[in-house]
C-alpha cells in the first residue's frame, strides 16, 4: 500500500551548504546523461523562448539551450540561492547572453500572458505549494500552439527502483532529500486528480518505473 503523501518543502533548496551539495548531485547526474533534455525536446520544445519553473542549479535548462539554436530561456525559481547557482553555471557554460533568472513564487508568476513559446520543470512539481494554481499560471504565460513539458519523481516507485536510486545518488548527504522528495511526489492517480482542477485537464499524463510526465500543446 502506497504511503500517505508528506510536504517536503513549498520554500526550494536555501542555504549555501545545501545548494552546492544538490550541484553536485545535479552535475553528476548530467555527467552521467540523466538529466531529461532529450524528454524536454521530444515533446517538441526545440526553438523559440521557453520558461523553465524551477531550474535549480540549471543544467536541465543549460543542456536544452546547448542542444537547441537560437533558442532562449527564462528561468524561475522559489531559491534566491539556487538562481545564484544556475547563474554561476549558465556563466560556465558560455550561455549567460540566452537565459535569465527571475526570483518568485510560481502560482503568481510576473510575465503577460502568452509570452513564451514553450514552458517545461522537472523535479520541483512535489515542492509546489500551490500546484493547481503554478499549472494554470504556466498555461497562462505560453502562447497558443506552445508545448508543455513537467516531469517528477513518483511516490509508488517500487522498492527495488527506489534502492537504486539511493545507491546511485551522490555525495551521499544528498541521499535524505532524496527519500523526502519521494515522499512528497505524486502518484499517477493524484496527478490525474490533480489537474482535473486546472486549465491542463486536457494534457497527457504518463508514468515510468521512476517518474511521472505531463505533456501538451496549448
Amino acid at each position: 500500500m502506497t504511503k500517505p503523501r508528506m510536504k517536503e518543502t513549498d520554500q526550494g533548496i536555501q542555504g549555501e551548504l545545501t545548494v552546492e551539495i544538490y550541484d553536485k548531485f545535479q552535475r553528476g547526474m548530467r555527467d552521467k546523461g540523466w538529466i531529461e533534455t532529450n524528454a524536454v525536446i521530444k515533446s517538441g520544445i526545440r526553438d523559440g523562448h521557453a520558461l523553465e519553473l524551477g531550474p535549480g542549479p540549471g543544467y536541465l535548462g543549460l543542456e536544452w539551450l546547448k542542444n537547441t539554436q537560437a533558442t532562449h530561456l527564462t528561468g524561475f525559481d522559489i531559491s534566491p540561492d539556487m538562481i545564484s547557482m544556475a547563474e554561476r553555471n549558465a556563466r560556465e557554460y558560455g550561455l549567460s547572453d540566452r537565459v535569465e533568472y527571475v526570483h518568485s513564487n510560481g502560482s503568481k508568476m510576473p510575465f503577460e500572458d502568452g509570452k513564451f513559446d514553450a514552458v517545461f520543470s522537472n523535479g520541483s512539481l512535489h515542492e509546489w505549494e500551490h500546484p493547481c494554481s503554478t499549472l494554470d499560471e504556466m498555461w497562462r504565460v505560453l502562447k497558443p500552439g506552445g508545448h508543455i513539458f513537467v516531469s517528477d519523481l513518483k511516490r509508488d516507485m517500487s522498492v527495488f527502483v527506489l534502492w537504486f536510486l539511493w545507491a546511485g545518488a551522490k555525495p551521499k548527504e544528498i541521499r535524505p532529500g532524496l527519500i523526502t522528495s519521494i515522499h512528497a511526489a505524486y502518484t499517477l492517480k493524484e496527478l490525474k486528480e490533480l489537474i482535473k482542477g486546472s486549465r491542463m485537464a486536457g494534457c497527457k499524463i504518463a508514468a515510468d518505473l521512476i517518474g511521472l510526465t505531463l505533456a501538451g500543446t496549448k
